[in-house]
């Protein structure tokens, strides 16, 4: 099998740099729309077979793009949905921004996984929900040669893919970045999932 874990397109929340990662009402920009098909042109010669997405509106948003280019239904499912920023959600003051740092700092630099803002989820909750749905979708398709894409978020991407692909680190994150619509392509293999190309870039 082969799985596009792709991101959504630029969003209003993006814009005015609201923390948006519940059920707030920040769909798609132009611009976002505009992106969205953009990736819908481009997979639509790769074979695709399912389309899974985050419950966020502009994550819907996105995979009704593609859905609709590659002639198919899409799936929601909380497993790709954007980690909880608790009391932070909703806000777009320096105050809460620095509530997200901590939170991510925490995370990846001090390893601190139960760490959480209140209201939110700790990392723990968020790897437990992404991973279970990764690991059932790869035991479902692993015998077929199509294509799966998964619509979903930067953050999330940013904290999980170094836990389910073992030729990604979190300094390839930073290196290559993942924008609007940008996208992976990766292979399951018996070592776990591998990246093959990074936004049209073989790895």
């Amino acid at each position: 099998m082969k799985i596009y874990f792709a991101r959504h397109g630029e969003s209003q929340a993006n814009l005015l740099h609201i923390i948006s990662n519940q059920s707030l009402p920040h769909g798609l920009t132009n611009a976002g729309r505009e992106q969205a098909a953009r990736l819908a042109e481009h997979l639509q010669d790769h074979s695709i077979i399912s389309i899974y997405t985050s419950p966020l509106q502009r994550a819907v948003e996105t995979a009704n793009i593609l859905a609709k280019r590659l002639q198919m239904d899409y799936q929601i499912t909380d497993g790709l949905r954007e980690y909880d920023c608790g009391i932070a959600e909703g806000r777009s003051d320096e105050a809460a921004w620095h509530l997200w740092q901590a939170e991510y700092d925490a995370w990846t630099i001090n390893r601190d996984y139960d760490y959480r803002i209140e209201g939110g989820e700790s990392f723990e909750t968020v790897h437990q929900r992404f991973i279970s749905f990764i690991n059932g979708l790869v035991k479902t398709n692993v015998a077929n040669d199509f294509g799966v894409v998964c619509i979903s978020h930067g953050g999330i991407y940013s904290l999980m893919f170094p836990s389910i692909m073992h030729n990604v680190s979190p300094a390839m994150m930073m290196q290559y970045g993942f924008g609007y619509t940008s996208y992976i392509f990766a292979e399951p293999t018996p070592g776990g999932l591998r990246c093959v190309e990074w936004n049209g870039v073989v790895v």
